[in-house]
Order: structure tokens, then C-alpha cells, then sequence
């Protein structure tokens, strides 16, 4: 059996873990970056210790964590340290989704996804054997942000750091509309699995 492996990509706040976790009720393996890219940065971690070597040890919790949200700040509405940032971060990250692409290929899984918000923007969609794109409207968009407590200028700040979604879903195999209710995108997901 030919494991199918999809790429999973969107805006923020778009409905990529809305639609993983579908795909997880579903059977579906998901693999998120975004939980890779906090494991390569744990206490310990080679990347965590480029990363105080870049920006300094104020980026460190008392605790010896990587104080996530002292370094989005930072890199958020700097494009080159967010570079610096991502070229510590990206390479491990994509090193270890590999590695689990690989596994669900020898087990000769059915299908398995990776959840990667930057799909695009690092290249990656030559990996995959479908991409795809969760979106809703921009209105949507900020209106779920504002929910996570987020103001306008840091809502701005990250969506200017990923490429537009319009370019993302041109760039996609397949698109998810997520503007409906989830039993909308379920169904959409049921008809992309079958």
C-alpha cells in the first residue's frame, strides 16, 4: 500500500488545528510542526542554545525555558531576526517530520499529514503528495485572533510574516474553506480522504 501524505498549510488563525484535529478523529496520523518546533528548543537542545548564543539569555524563562512569547515579540516586525530565528528552528524541524514521513511509509500507513504553517514560504510542498490549504476571509481571520486576546498590531505583524493566503491557496493541490460551522470542513475533509 502507497501511504498518501499530505501537507497541511493555512493563515494563522485560519483553521489548521481545527482541521488536524478532524483528521485525527478520523484515523488520519497528523503531525504538527508547531509542537516540533517547541521540542527543538526544550532545555537541553543544540537550538536552544544557538538561540541564547543569537538574541541573549533574556529570552529564557528563570526556569531555563525559552521564553516563547519575550521572542515572538522580538522577532514579530523584524524580518531578519525572525530569519536568524528560523534558520536555527526550520532545519530540525523539517529533519524530524522526514523522519516520521519515512515511519508511516515503512508501517504503509493508509495516509498521514504534517501541519506546517509555513509550508510554502520553507519550500517543503515538494515533499508532499497533496497540498493542502485551510482558509476563511480575512474578516474571519481577525475575527478568531481577536478571540486569542491578540491586538491589531500583533495581529498584523503575523500575518505579514507568512506569505499571502491568496498565494498559498493558487500554490495548493486542494483548498478547505473553513468559513462554515465544522461539520462543513469535516465533510470536506471526508470527500479529500475518499
Amino acid at each position: 500500500m502507497t501511504t498518501t501524505v499530505y501537507g497541511l498549510t493555512g493563515g494563522v488563525g485560519m483553521g489548521k488545528s481545527t482541521a488536524a484535529s478532524i483528521l485525527k478523529k478520523k484515523g488520519v496520523p497528523v503531525l504538527d510542526t508547531d509542537e516540533l518546533a517547541r521540542q527543538v528548543v526544550e532545555p537541553g537542545e543544540p537550538a536552544l542554545v544557538e538561540i541564547v548564543d543569537q538574541f541573549g539569555d533574556g529570552i529564557v524563562d528563570p526556569a531555563g525555558r525559552l521564553d516563547r512569547a519575550k521572542m515572538a515579540q522580538q522577532v514579530f516586525g523584524d524580518d531578519t531576526m525572525r530569519e536568524q530565528l528560523e534558520a536555527i528552528i526550520h532545519p530540525r524541524v523539517r529533519e524530524r517530520w522526514q523522519e516520521k514521513i519515512s515511519e508511516w511509509r515503512e508501517q504503509q500507513l493508509r495516509a498521514g499529514v504534517v501541519v506546517i504553517p509555513l509550508l510554502f514560504e520553507v519550500e517543503a510542498q515538494d515533499q508532499f503528495d497533496v497540498v493542502l490549504c485551510v482558509a476563511c476571509s480575512a474578516s474571519t481571520q481577525h475575527k478568531r485572533l481577536r478571540q486569542r486576546e491578540w491586538d491589531d498590531e500583533h495581529i498584523a505583524a503575523r500575518i505579514a510574516a507568512q506569505m499571502d493566503i491568496t498565494e498559498k491557496m493558487k500554490l495548493a493541490d486542494l483548498v478547505l474553506w473553513s468559513e462554515g460551522d465544522v461539520d462543513v470542513l469535516s465533510e470536506q475533509i471526508n470527500r479529500i480522504l475518499q
